[in-house]
């Protein structure tokens, strides 16, 4: 593969980079960045027409500087539209008005909904506001998009991280511009219900009626979660042991609405030009339909960046076949990374933006040297040895990003894939019949419980591998530099067959020297001896090491906060899940810790070290910083603190 040969590819990479200094903290006024931008377009158009004898390193750096500043700019724009999308006093209001965006999702102890503020109330009376409110109410009335509520007390802000390497939920909702939750109980009334039917939530109703469809046609209450998961992309109402049991075998892709359901639609689609003879003229009409319905698809399966991705891909090898000509895939790939993150510069944070485009790229990539090991006899093993090549392509494209994430990689992913992706195929024609053919009597019965059937054997197959001895291997870890380096030598892999070799043995020799410098400056910067403390509102847990050994030691930390809070930090550092238990001698609420010559007090969080002063004291702040303290003691009350020894 010859990078030169792929224009967009080469553009990509300048945009991204624009996008991502942006995105941490780079800040610079749009007013400047819109003319630098036009500075550079108009300089690289000057020097394409008039042709001057110059070198042609300078139109090639001005190109690749207005994409950069383009990222930038693009970025800033939408970093400025965010920050104006919210009221900041929404968190001081006396009460206020909002409309409901969506239907209610059932959640374990009450429904979640999102408001979007009308109006809201404060010591000067009603004025207008903005911005999106997550919602939990236990009201027996649903909510429906369009109703505008009344809320009698102000919203609260989404709490940071307080410990390290926790979720940063506040991060995930603000990219969704949701500043605010509340949980409301009863506490609304019902304003007004006229703009349920309103062209805009048109969408909503339209897909809630689909989803009635499959409740009432689909008898299995675990197959009806599957099939809106499959058809409609709605993922809310997955039962966690069923969700556990797709990410434990690898075929968690099949519940996100993604490039695999969109390639079937296209496939079903496409089906009909196999058998009927179409002249030019009317070929071309049905392409076009076909790009039609499948952008149609997309926005009723919700409009997810690996849909847009495949979306956009279908459609412009679509729009190639009305034209004769194969355009190249890795131009196309490259082309709609390009579009979506001009559209939505923050896409990149995305998990499902990423893996996507790490899977399609591995396929791409890996695909072709893969399959070429070897020649089924027959076109049967043909298609499952296909099916083979593309889940392993992805896989080994995709393993670093998930084990930086998830910290697990499925042992049996190909066995699953092989069984679950043809499963998936026949229940996606089957539920596309049954969402189109519902009000025929009799068909939508029949072709509901053959969807009933055909998920529950899919759900039995993916069970009965998860019980598979040694199915997963968890708490992996992988630093975001090794994660380079394997990405890297993947592409020296797959460029050895026809690539420079002497140049690729440089290149690996780098790479690995590069991974080995950055182990030998983590292990200068561990330190021998430290003390982590988690305290929060229901009890504090204090993690030690001192060397290769680690102890713990826990007052009323409830287990799921420690799997949430804790254990992502657990393995990040690498420590045990659940490491030996330190020796505490109590005096009334004073331990002490023989263990560092360390002492704690319960009742007060105040926080005493003996005669071997620490070399650094820090408390965590968000996101993933550290403050360092200057104290003889600590008062651990509230978050993360380090003690180094």
């Amino acid at each position: 593969m010859r990078f030169a040969d792929f224009p967009f590819l080469r553009y990509l990479p300048f945009l991204l980079l624009g996008v991502l200094l942006s995105q941490n903290g780079l800040q610079i006024p749009v007013l400047a960045l819109a003319v630098l931008t036009g500075l550079s377009w108009i300089s690289y158009v000057s020097f394409i027409y008039w042709k001057k004898d110059v070198s042609q390193l300078i139109p090639v750096t001005l190109a690749y500087a207005m994409l950069f500043l383009l990222g930038i700019l693009l970025s800033e724009i939408q970093k400025n539209r965010d920050s104006d999308a919210v009221d900041p006093n929404l968190e001081f209001c006396d009460s206020y008005l909002a409309r409901v965006q969506k239907f209610d999702v059932a959640k374990p102890n009450s429904q979640e909904n999102l408001l979007e503020v009308i109006q809201i109330k404060d010591s000067l009376g009603w004025h207008p506001s903005k911005g999106n409110i997550l919602i939990y109410h236990k009201s027996t009335a649903p909510l429906f998009p369009g109703q505008v509520i009344l809320v009698e007390k102000s919203p609260e802000p989404i709490s940071p991280p307080t410990f390290l390497d926790e979720f940063d939920y506040r991060r995930f909702l603000a990219r969704k511009d949701i500043y605010f939750r509340q949980f409301m109980g009863e506490k609304f009334a019902l304003i007004d219900s006229s703009d349920v039917n309103a062209p805009r939530f048109w969408l909503l109703n339209f897909r809630k009626k689909l989803a009635a469809i499959i409740d009432e046609k689909v008898p299995n209450p675990e197959s009806r979660q599957i099939a809106a998961a499959l058809l409609l992309g709605q993922k809310e109402n997955l039962d966690r042991e069923i969700r556990n049991a797709y990410a434990e075998t690898g075929t968690m892709h099949i519940l996100a609405v993604s490039g695999l359901h969109v390639g079937i639609i296209y496939a079903i689609l496409l089906f009909p030009l196999k058998g009927i003879r179409l002249n030019t003229k009317h070929s071309k009409i049905y392409l076009f339909l076909v790009i039609l319905l499948i952008w149609i698809y997309a926005i009723l399966t919700g409009f997810s960046p690996s849909v847009v991705r495949a979306a956009t891909m279908f459609s412009l090898f679509t729009a190639g076949q009305m034209r004769d000509r194969k355009p190249s895939s890795w131009n196309i790939l490259a082309f709609s990374a390009l579009v979506i993150v001009c559209i939505d510069p923050a896409v990149i944070y995305e998990v499902g933006f990423q893996l996507s485009y790490l899977a399609v790229g591995g396929i791409l990539l890996l695909q072709p040297m893969i399959v070429r090991w070897w020649l089924p006899p027959n076109r049967v093993l043909e298609y499952f040895w296909q099916i083979t090549a593309v889940s392993l392509a992805a896989q080994l494209a995709t393993f670093p990003l998930s084990m930086l994430y998830f910290h697990i990689f499925p042992s049996y992913f190909l066995i699953a894939n092989l069984v679950i992706i043809p499963l998936s195929f026949i229940v996606m024609n089957t539920g596309v019949l049954l969402l189109a053919l519902s009000w025929v009597p009799w068909v939508g019965e029949a072709l509901g419980w053959l969807v009933s059937g055909l998920i529950w054997c899919q759900n039995w197959v993916t069970r009965t591998i998860q019980l598979f001895p040694g199915g997963n291997f968890e708490r992996l870890t992988i630093t975001f530099s090794a994660m380079l380096v394997v990405w890297g030598l993947l592409i020296v892999w797959a460029n050895w067959e026809w690539g420079n070799r002497k140049k690729l043995v440089y290149l690996s020799v780098l790479l690995i020297s590069f991974w080995f410098l950055d182990r030998l400056v983590h292990e200068i910067r561990d330190p021998a001896s430290e003390i982590l403390i988690f305290s929060g509102e229901k009890g504090t847990l204090i993690d030690f090491k001192v060397g290769t050994e680690y102890s713990t030691w826990n007052e009323s930390l409830p287990p799921d906060q420690i799997s949430f809070s804790i254990d992502p930090n657990r393995i990040a550092a690498r420590r045990p899940r659940i490491p030996e238990s330190a020796l505490a001698l109590t005096d009334g609420s004073l331990r002490w810790f023989p263990v560092l010559d360390f002492e704690f007090d319960s009742d007060s969080k105040r926080v005493y070290w003996g005669e071997g002063k620490p070399i650094l004291v820090e408390r965590f702040t968000s996101p993933n910083s550290w403050q360092a303290i200057s104290a003889d003691s600590l008062i651990a009350k509230s978050g993360a603190f380090r003690i180094v020894f």
